[in-house]
């Protein structure tokens, strides 16, 4: 595919690097905008996206050489390298962090938590869909060989040099279904976002949903990992997660029904 965006010389504008950028933009932009309609303050969502990005890419890199911890160990891969930096990482992992971060965030700042976290899902979903296409640019988190006629077949030595994909053999374009369910993520978020909801729900349907889409897309998926148990880490991860989103939809849905009451149910302006 194209690597690399804009080349001159030895320094060169990394397609991944940008569409990832520009997912993290979208993704700013409809943040705030959703903060706004649920009367957040700007500046506080505006640090917390910014923190989250940070912590996503470092729990990204750790999770990546954590998985790959033997290849670094022999010494077949260096830790301090370009290739590490320029590697997208795990993505379970730079969520589990940013999690983290954003949990502590909010509590110093005092911002009500789980109309946070939902502001926050339909952004998150749209940067990560923008972001896959950054990975089909490079050849990164490619899938299995197959035969179907909408396979793609990478012949950019570049894409070889960078990601190490193989070439000239038809692959799954997994990062394009993944991509694909970001968006449809995205759509059903936002829309869903805009209805009156219980606080805290929109984070369970995103963890459900993304949890799902991903568990089924690594069956099509290159694991330089192995499986473990018939599943790769990946999907050993997704399942918790899913567990975790639906445990979160079933609590949040039974406070809302709490005969007491006590439950915030946000409803957002239509703009």
């Amino acid at each position: 595919m194209l690597p690399k965006l804009i080349s001159i010389g030895n320094f060169f504008l990394p397609t991944y690097g940008t569409l990832v950028a520009i997912g993290f933009l979208l993704g700013l932009f409809v943040t705030l905008r959703l903060a706004k309609r649920a009367g957040l303050p700007r500046e506080p969502i505006t640090n917390l996206v910014i923190y989250c990005a940070l912590a996503g890419l470092i729990g990204a890199k750790l999770f990546m050489i954590l998985f790959d911890f033997g290849e670094y160990w022999s010494g077949n891969r260096k830790l301090f390298s370009l290739d590490t930096l320029q590697a997208a990482g795990v993505y379970q992992g730079g969520f589990l962090l940013a999690l983290v971060v954003a949990v502590l965030y909010v509590r110093k700042q005092h911002l009500p938590g789980w109309e946070t976290c939902d502001v926050f899902t339909p952004g998150l979903a749209l940067g990560q869909a923008v972001g896959r296409l950054g990975c089909f640019s490079a050849g990164c988190c490619w899938g299995i060989p197959t035969h179907v006629p909408w396979a793609v077949t990478f012949r950019n030595p570049q894409a070889n040099d960078l990601t190490g994909v193989p070439l000239g053999i038809p692959l799954h374009p997994t990062q394009l279904y993944e991509a694909f369910a970001d968006a449809l993520i995205f759509v059903a978020l936002y829309y869903r976002i805009g209805k009156p909801h219980t606080s805290g729900t929109m984070l369970g349907w995103y963890l459900s949903l993304y949890s799902v889409a991903r568990f089924a897309i690594e069956f099509f998926r290159n694991h330089e990992q192995g499986l473990h148990f018939g599943l790769s880490y990946t999907q050993w991860i997704s399942l918790a997660t899913l567990v975790a989103g639906v445990a979160l939809l079933i609590l949040r849905r039974s406070e809302f029904t709490h005969p007491h009451g006590s439950v915030s149910v946000a409803t957002s302006p239509r703009t």
